[in-house]
């Protein structure tokens, strides 16, 4: 149930309504994959770490837009 990896390139063409349901997406993804690692053989160790750094990209973008609107 891996979730394909986004580039940064792809998450800023994203919506902000996009963004937070994608966010969302990885967020219960990342979790699945910490607890199925903690109970049993992951296919691939390297997704959790995919998922937790996607996580982070679509979080920065999302603040990035925020201090922009705040700004203005």
């Amino acid at each position: 149930m891996a979730l394909t990896k986004l580039t940064t390139v792809q998450i800023r063409e994203l919506t902000d309504a996009e963004l937070r349901a994608k966010l969302e997406e990885f967020q219960k993804e990342s979790f699945g994959l910490r607890f199925k690692a903690a109970t049993e053989v992951l296919g691939n160790p390297m997704d959790v770490k995919t998922a937790r750094r996607t996580v982070a990209r679509l979080k920065t973008v999302l603040a990035e837009r925020a201090a922009k609107v705040k700004a203005q």
